[in-house]
């Protein structure tokens, strides 16, 4: 599968139990950074267990073109030779940055304050998604944009040549923007300081401090006041990817929903910035254990053990949670569906901006599969058919999404009817080995749609 080829459909039917060991890949956002951050170290960074996705690939080809010498040694290692903050080199081409958000926002954050010209592309979907919420802050540096129309790519940045720090109050809860802040801000003199009301997940934080940067989070009235002192000389780290807990939702769900189910899934991320998906199941019922808890490379991670669990309740889904949960709505809504009674997400209007609207994606999907839905700009309401009670038999449009393609392949696997995708290639993005860990498990997929 490949995101840029054309359209693949797929079709998950009613599947038997699932069980064994699902080893998903890294954990995406970690993988883009650790790569990003690489490269701004000086001497080399080594790296274990990176996604080795077509988003994170696109990212180690960015480093590169800037100036950074990026080698795979094996499945999921890897090393950067990094140039130091501040010292990439203008690439010579257009940067592709194919389906990846984080990747491009990260990126142009990375060069924003360092006096060179870049221009940034992606795919159809990519190249639909605003830029301007990271250009707007970047644009405080001292940092020039020229992009399409609405602040879209293709997108020339051309960094400050001369940059000044930075205080930022995040409008929206975006860890992206705010990574990309904090990037631009390593360059910069004196301290870039970001304010977020509400929590995102902290993986740039961490990293930052694991690297040698001098950061600070502060708890205030206004929320994480997060301060950076600039051009600091970043040292090379050892970095333990752990699996990713997005990645991880789709087995876990899966086995949730399909009779019989009893899987392993070990070594998830349980960073609390990360983990709001797995409350909600909690919440609802799901038989969820989640064993020998630890740190791997500074993040929290456990072993989770999944069972089927045939009495899941619908609940509201709390405001607040969103940022910490904001990419496992579209799984999270194929739960509802199968769950007893109205599951309520509200606080989600983000979605309508990711690689596809995917609260409209999700909606007309699920409504295409039989399941009541409600729907406003900020709320996505699934009325829930039970354990077995999705109908199903609908070919969905996935809008070059891979989070919508696999969430409409694991309904398939507990729908009565089976259900087709229009387009699993984006899947690759994000998860490679998606298909071959759910038929390891026993789950029913097959290339091409319902008429095949």
């Amino acid at each position: 599968m490949s995101a840029h080829a054309v359209a693949q459909p797929m079709t998950a039917s009613k599947s038997g139990p699932l069980k064994g060991t699902a080893s998903v890949p890294g954990d995406k956002s970690i993988s883009h950074r650790a790569l990003i951050f690489g490269a701004m170290a000086v001497g080399e960074t080594k790296i274990t267990g990176l996604l080795e996705g077509q988003d994170v690939l696109d990212t180690a080809k960015a480093m590169r073109a800037f100036g950074a010498t990026v080698l795979q040694h094996g499945p999921g290692a890897w090393s950067v030779h990094g140039v130091g903050v501040g010292g990439f080199q203008e690439p010579s081409d257009v940067i592709d940055c194919g389906n990846s958000g984080t990747g491009v926002r990260l990126i142009m954050g990375t060069m924003a304050t360092t006096p060179m010209t870049a221009t940034f592309t992606g795919d159809a979907s990519l190249r639909k998604r605003p830029m301007g919420r990271v250009t707007d802050p970047l644009s405080l540096f001292g940092t020039q944009a020229y992009g399409r129309k609405g602040g879209r790519l293709p997108m020339t940045v051309v960094g400050a040549a001369h940059p000044v720090p930075v205080r930022y109050a995040l409008p929206v809860a975006s860890a992206q923007v705010k990574s990309a802040v904090l990037l631009a801000g390593l360059n910069a003199p004196g301290q870039t300081v970001v304010i977020e009301r509400e929590p995102t997940r902290d993986h740039s934080e961490r990293m930052l401090l694991g690297f040698g940067a001098q950061l600070t989070v502060e708890k205030t009235n206004e929320g994480n006041v997060i301060t950076l002192t600039g051009q600091p000389e970043l040292r090379p780290q050892t970095v333990a990817v752990p699996r990713d807990p997005s990645s991880a939702a789709f087995p876990v769900c899966a086995a949730l929903l399909v009779e019989g189910s009893d899987i392993f899934v070990p070594g998830v991320s349980q960073n609390l910035t990360r983990n709001g998906l797995y409350l909600t199941l909690v919440e609802m019922g799901a038989q969820i254990e989640f064993q020998n808890p630890r740190t791997e490379g500074g993040e929290p991670v456990a072993d989770l053990r999944v069972r089927f669990s045939d009495n899941m309740k619908g609940i509201e889904v709390p405001p607040e949670r969103a940022p910490s949960m904001i990419d496992e709505y579209p799984i999270l809504s194929v739960v509802a569906a199968c769950s007893a009674g109205k599951t309520i997400m509200r606080g989600v209007k983000e979605l309508r901006v990711k690689e596809s609207d995917r609260i409209d994606a999700m909606a007309r999907g699920l409504e295409a599969c039989g399941v009541t839905i409600e729907e406003d700009e900020d709320t996505l309401i699934v009325h829930g058919m039970g354990a077995g009670g999705v109908p199903g038999g609908a070919t969905c449009a996935t809008h070059i999404d891979h989070r919508i393609a696999m969430s409409f392949l694991v309904l398939g696997m507990a729908a009565k009817n089976p259900v087709s995708v229009d387009d699993a290639s984006p899947i690759v993005t994000s998860f490679p080995i998606f298909e071959g860990l759910m038929t390891g498990l026993g789950a029913t997929l097959r290339q091409g749609g319902q008429q095949d």
